[in-house]
């Protein structure tokens, strides 16, 4: 407004039309949304759980191709794919797929891990998705750090999912359960649509 205040005072006092060249406009838009998807890669990570995984890497990948992250974890947290690194979604996806579970379950270290990747982001929405039993086997204040995120929705097998659930409850986010690789799209929709 302040850089055609000029022309607005110069049209109205020769009581003509403004000359829209004359005229300053700023465009604002709202920013995206960045996901940072943690996949539990402790105990048994074959199969189902394994293949479960790689769906949901894909659709991450697709609801926000230039501003996601995909973490696993265990004992550590390691990156498939960093918030500020551009990798090919076949990339990710082989990475997941590679994954193999073993040890323990830091799950407050992985929270923590992703409000460090989210916070590389410029995004208006920043948003975790914890794909996890939430089993944690690690010491550490999961609900504190999970109440540190932004957003938090939380994807649990549905065969076991009773923790996911009490943590959700605990820490008031949404959660939903997965029945296998088929599901994995659907239950991201459910938790971040819903």
């Amino acid at each position: 407004m302040d850089a055609s205040l000029d022309a607005l005072v110069a049209a109205r006092s020769e009581r003509s039309a403004v000359d829209v060249d004359d005229l300053r406009v700023r465009g604002w838009s709202t920013p995206g949304t960045a996901i940072c998807l943690l996949v539990d890669r402790s105990g048994s990570m074959t199969g189902r759980p394994l293949a479960t995984a790689a769906v949901a890497a894909a659709s991450v990948a697709w609801r926000s191709p230039d501003d996601y992250s995909v973490l696993s974890f265990g004992k550590d947290v390691i990156a498939v794919k960093s918030q500020d690194l551009a990798k090919s979604n076949e990339r990710v996806i082989d990475g997941v797929l590679a994954l193999r579970g073993f040890g323990t379950t830091d799950v407050a270290g992985a929270l923590i891990a992703a409000a460090d990747q989210l916070a590389r982001s410029r995004a208006g929405r920043k948003i975790t998705v914890l794909l996890s039993d939430c089993r944690a086997t690690a010491p550490g204040d999961v609900v504190g750090a999970a109440r540190r995120l932004d957003e938090l929705v939380i994807i649990a097998p549905a065969s076991d999912s009773e923790e996911a659930e009490e943590l959700a409850e605990l820490v008031g986010c949404r959660s939903t359960t997965v029945s296998g690789p088929s599901d994995a799209a659907a239950a991201l929709s459910r938790v971040l649509d819903g």
